[in-house]
């Protein structure tokens, strides 16, 4: 029988926190049916050195040939992971285990396909971690359209399908619930504790924000555009070579009245406009086949079915 709950733990250069991590999940999941699944992400101290130091009869470790990153890593533990349900949280004590069994208890009474953690009283610098987060998750919020005040916290309860189901590719860990959501998840938000870091240091820095951006427009595609692609680039193709049109149009006219046109900057964008327009709406031809081919291919369908009642 596969157990009720499955921990995914991702670890990069954790070797400190590898006991004192284990020693709370066990104490806090003291009786509930669960496995621990820890993936290590291509460390280079002796972080697998201390996983497999321990002998605890449901550990699993996963290990990395190099490393790939933590989007990565969250898709290798989910796909391991036998759990009807899946908790991720990360390796660096600073999530509190001892949350997991209220956020496992919301997610089956309150029927929600993910439970996500809000770091009420984050324990981290205020310049360097928490104004560049609190900024980040308005742009998310309001773009998005999920409405969750902390993207960033790692500590998640999911159903197991439904973390079966997302596409962690690139470094999408960042907009777990923005997927979730793509997938028709139910997901709400519940406050957890957050520990200041005690041991090494954070792998992240202000160079994040700019691949949280481009991640950004990456969701909003996806969430608008995924299944008529061609209303995004067709627009604004349609859009381009009328502008364009309007002013080769003018130009025509001024030439049949005698003036000199040429060289005229203005018919230079013109016809940039033109062919700008001609590509986006080849562009979006060319993605419109590839959308249908990714879905007919795989016997997708591009809805998702929560449940089937008869009788």
């Amino acid at each position: 029988m596969p157990p009720k709950l499955s921990v995914v733990v991702t670890v990069y250069n954790e070797a400190s926190n590898i006991h004192p991590l284990m020693e709370r999940i066990t104490q806090a999941l003291e009786g509930i049916d669960y496995e621990i699944l820890y993936v290590d992400d291509g460390s280079t101290d002796d972080t697998l050195k201390e996983l497999y130091s321990i002998t605890h009869p449901r550990l699993r470790v996963v290990e990395f040939r190099k490393n790939y990153g933590q989007s990565l890593a969250l898709m290798a533990g989910i796909d391991y992971a036998r759990g009807e349900y899946i908790a991720t949280l990360d390796g660096d004590l600073q999530n509190d285990p001892s949350d997991i069994p209220a956020m496992l208890a919301l997610a089956e009474s309150g029927n929600w396909d993910l439970v996500a953690g809000e770091r009420v009283n984050r324990q981290d610098g205020f310049v360097l971690r928490k104004v560049p987060s609190r900024i980040a998750n308005f742009i998310i919020r309001n773009a998005a359209g999920v409405n969750l005040r902390d993207y960033g916290c790692a500590l998640r309860v999911f159903r197991g399908d439904l973390a079966k189901e997302m596409g962690l590719y690139g470094e999408l860990h960042r907009f777990i619930p923005v997927l979730a959501h793509l997938e028709g998840a139910r997901i709400t938000q519940i406050p957890v504790k957050h520990h200041a870091r005690q041991f090494g240091q954070s792998k992240y820095g202000l160079g994040r924000t700019f691949k949280v951006m481009s991640d950004l427009l990456l969701m909003l595609f996806f969430k608008r555009y995924m299944q008529k692609p061609m209303h995004l680039f067709g627009n604004v193709g349609v859009l381009l070579f009328g502008a364009g049109a309007l002013i080769n149009l003018y130009l025509i006219i001024l030439k049949i009245l005698g003036h000199d046109i040429w060289g005229k900057p203005l018919m230079i964008l013109g016809l940039m406009l033109i062919i700008a327009g001609i590509q986006l709406v080849t562009v979006g031809i060319v993605i419109e086949i590839q959308m249908r081919t990714y879905f007919e291919s795989q016997q997708k369908r591009p809805y998702k079915v929560r449940k089937v009642t008869e009788g």
